[in-house]
């Protein structure tokens, strides 16, 4: 896609979202609705074009981009969860939202290699809302179609009702659900609104909340908002379509577990008086700002994942926490250490630039200041009380 080119969609959509302001009744829309149509319009949204958009040349990198060694140690807790099911044929592993389908491909050729039995188990189903990236997918997973049988594409909508025995798991996704942003002002609980200035430019105002659930959310997860000590001005986020997410899934699982990677916070933390200015993140070319009104449709918009929200839809929906720890060291658990070990092993095949560049990696997966940092949530359902009994390897303190 040329400069120009990308640029036409950026008016296209703008012109779409001032549109759709005008034909209100209020000349204004919600902040989730302008969120909604920059990531997920089907023709112009940030998700749904072909440009690239992730990896060195994109606008971020994820954990897999760094190598297979994060998607290894998924397939080694994978391959736990399979043999505490008691070894189910199918096991299957629902990917939502798989990026560029580089974990697929790391997993299935671990899981081959070291652990046979539970590849020959083995269902894997992308679930994946771009249909850009499903098509990048299916490019890249050409050959490992059509040579093994069992990887297949679904919306969640067409998985019939509980009918996954496995893992349902996504990395880096509930954060990029379109969010609610709440403001207080004058003491209350009040909603931001997306309109149009004299000069057609996007521009925000305050107005009442659209949804009673978001008066009652905060009580919900345990937090007193609004009260004294929250400033005048305070801003945050509440991400409903993360709680729908999670029933839907909950529908569709009959034994095992949910697993969910992500950047974010339990709610007290998440909902701190310091973080006046909430989380929403825009991400363009490598760089990160707080504005989401440029860049239309080419930029990512991120916002923090409130993590005892996941946890308490899910006992709603009749998921159980199995346990929630941060990504550095859910991966030494399940062997990252071992493996920046085996780097200082002067027989190994790797040239020391290659060890280098691996080293940094590795480090990076569990940088605390960084992806390190992430939040890990699992959930399971459908399983007995022995089942239960057995602690997941990740979910362990790993020994230093």
């Amino acid at each position: 896609m040329t400069a120009l080119e990308t640029n036409d969609s950026n008016l296209a959509l703008r012109d779409l979202i001032a549109q759709k302001i005008t034909e209100t009744s209020e000349q204004r829309i919600t902040f989730v609705e302008y969120m909604e149509w920059v990531l997920y319009h089907p023709q112009y949204g940030y998700y749904s074009t072909d440009q690239i958009k992730i990896g060195a040349e994109g606008d971020f990198v994820t954990s897999p981009h760094l190598g297979a060694d994060f998607s290894e140690l998924l397939a080694e807790q994978f391959a736990e969860m399979w043999q505490i099911l008691q070894h189910p044929k199918p096991f299957t592993l629902v990917e939502m939202g798989a990026g560029q389908g580089l974990i697929v491909q790391d997993v299935l050729r671990y899981l081959h290699r070291h652990h046979f039995e539970c590849f020959e188990a083995l269902r894997y189903v992308i679930v994946e809302k771009s249909s850009a990236l499903v098509a990048e997918q299916q490019q890249r997973l050409a050959k490992l179609s059509q040579s093994w049988g069992n990887l297949s594409w679904q919306t969640l909508e067409e998985l019939s009702s509980e009918s996954v025995v496995g893992c349902c798991f996504s990395n880096e996704l509930v954060d990029a659900f379109p969010v609610h942003q709440l403001v207080i002002e004058a003491g209350q609980l009040r909603e931001v609104y997306v309109t149009l200035d004299q000069d057609g430019n996007f521009t925000e105002v305050i107005g009442e909340l659209s949804t009673p659930k978001l008066e009652s959310y905060f009580d919900w997860v345990g937090v007193k908002l609004p009260s004294e000590i929250y400033p005048n001005g305070y801003r945050t986020e509440v991400n409903l379509a993360a709680l729908d997410w999670i029933g839907a899934i909950a529908t569709h699982l009959d034994r095992g577990y949910l697993l969910t990677i992500d950047y974010g916070y339990p709610a007290s933390r998440y909902y701190s008086p310091a973080r006046a200015q909430g989380t929403l993140q825009c991400y363009y070319q490598h760089a990160h700002h707080s504005n989401p009104y440029i860049h239309i449709g080419r930029q990512d918009l991120t916002a923090h994942v409130d993590f005892t929200a996941l946890e308490r839809q899910g006992e709603l929906s009749g998921l159980q926490t199995a346990g929630f720890t941060q990504q550095g060291l859910f991966l030494m658990a399940l062997g990252l250490g071992d493996r920046l070990s085996a780097l200082s092993n002067p027989t190994s095949d790797l040239s020391l630039q290659a060890t280098l560049q691996r080293r940094e990696s590795l480090h990076s997966l569990m940088n605390p200041m960084g992806l390190g940092n992430f939040g890990v949530l699992i959930q399971s359902k459908g399983l007995s009380e022995e089942e239960r009994g057995r602690s997941l390897r990740g979910l362990r303190m790993p020994s230093m």
